[in-house]
């Protein structure tokens, strides 16, 4: 049963949205990055099995994408978004129960479906309820909990990681951590939106164009595949340098404290410049920083490129999920998870040739290379936009 949160304050709302993102995206989703050295270390996990559970991941991401692109009811969609918060806590806690890999695969397929629920059912949950509320239809406040999602991921893996050596009780460490964002995410879960007649939800998403859609698809895809290399193998990446050793965690911390301040400058750069001008200079960005590790293993390439890529992918998501949102008001969330579907597409696919590449030449450069050209061939998609589109 849903709880009446009717009567809930803003800051509540914007407060439990955040949470819940900390929660299902942050611990359930970016703690394996921070995780994943000391359990290939003490379990002999290989590059391609890695590679390979980063992409069960994001299937079960896309697999929670593809429900939410059907699922009309409003109710259900709120119903699944409080599912998603509970079950992150123990997809966690399951990594740490066996060292079987396709029992590691299901956990970590259902924290997919939980950040899907988390990212896309939580985020047009919010968007809703701004625009009912008369409030700017901007995503960037609640995309703060992604960045604190990293910060507290990064941190929290640095300090059990002092307590316990054992990569098990740093899992179930982490899990506990997720009790403490629960309590307030639960409690203060957006409200249940009033049912939308079926013709105006329709309507509302029939006014994009296909061309518009499939130039955002296009875009978002080579967007997915920045995001989830960087997202899957920072941490791996620097600690593979030997100058790097230990500085892992500070880098992956650096990610998540570029991207909090990013998600209000974006939007202002949006109002300003346009929405795709402010997308084309993100992806610019994003792609420096891609590059950077792979042309220098030094400390300042490391934390740069962590600081670019955590101050532009969190933009590039806010962007485009506003973006889509705001064409489809009456169910913003459905719209979200239509586009999101390429995006998941990329987070499936890269980090599997990322991990075969790295285990066939033992380094990650190859791989960020490959994702720069990616991301190029996405800005020059991006450059496409149709004039009447782009505002």
């Amino acid at each position: 049963m849903i709880t009446d949160t009717s009567a809930l304050r803003p800051w509540q709302v914007i407060i439990g949205g955040i949470f819940g993102l900390v929660l299902t995206i942050g611990l359930g989703r970016f703690a394996y990055t921070p995780l994943l050295p000391v359990l290939q270390l003490q379990t002999g996990l290989n590059d391609a099995s890695a590679g390979a559970l980063a992409a069960i991941n994001y299937a079960g991401y896309i697999s929670g994408a593809l429900a939410a692109a059907w699922i009309d009811d409003v109710r259900w969609r709120h119903r699944l978004y409080s599912m998603g918060l509970w079950l992150s806590i123990l997809t966690v806690a399951g990594m740490a129960l066996s060292t079987w890999l396709p029992a590691w695969a299901l956990w970590r397929y259902l924290g997919g479906l939980c950040g899907a629920t988390g990212m896309l059912l939580g985020a047009g949950l919010v968007l809703g309820w701004l625009m009912q509320q008369g409030r700017r239809p901007e995503l960037g406040l609640h995309f703060i909990g992604i960045g604190l999602g990293i910060v507290v991921s990064a941190l929290g893996v640095w300090a059990v990681s002092h307590v316990w050596a054992s990569w098990s009780s740093q899992w179930l460490a982490m899990a506990a951590i997720g009790v403490v964002f629960f309590v307030p995410a639960w409690a203060w879960r957006p409200p249940v939106p009033p049912a939308p007649a079926p013709a105006s939800a329709d309507a509302a998403i029939h006014k994009v164009s296909r061309r518009w859609m499939l130039t955002m698809a296009g875009s978002y895809f080579a967007a997915g595949w920045g995001f989830v290399i960087s997202a899957t193998f920072t941490v791996a990446i620097v600690e593979r340098e030997p100058a790097l050793a230990g500085e892992g965690a500070l880098v992956w911390a650096m990610v998540g404290l570029a991207a909090m301040p990013a998600v209000f400058l974006w939007d202002k750069v949006a109002r300003r410049w346009g929405d795709t001008r402010a997308l084309l200079l993100a992806f610019g960005l994003q792609t420096v920083s891609v590059v950077l590790p792979a042309l220098s293993g030094s400390l300042a390439a490391a934390l740069g490129g962590a600081v670019g890529y955590g101050a532009t992918f969190i933009g590039i998501v806010s962007l485009t999920l506003a973006l889509v949102g705001r064409r489809a008001p009456h169910n913003p969330g459905k719209a979200m998870a239509r586009l999101t579907l390429s995006y998941g597409a990329a987070q499936v696919i890269a980090p599997v040739v990322a991990g075969a590449m790295a285990q066939a030449t033992g380094t990650f450069k190859g791989a960020l290379w490959l994702t720069a050209a990616v991301m190029a061939a996405g800005m020059a998609l991006l450059a496409t936009m149709p004039q009447e589109e782009n505002h």
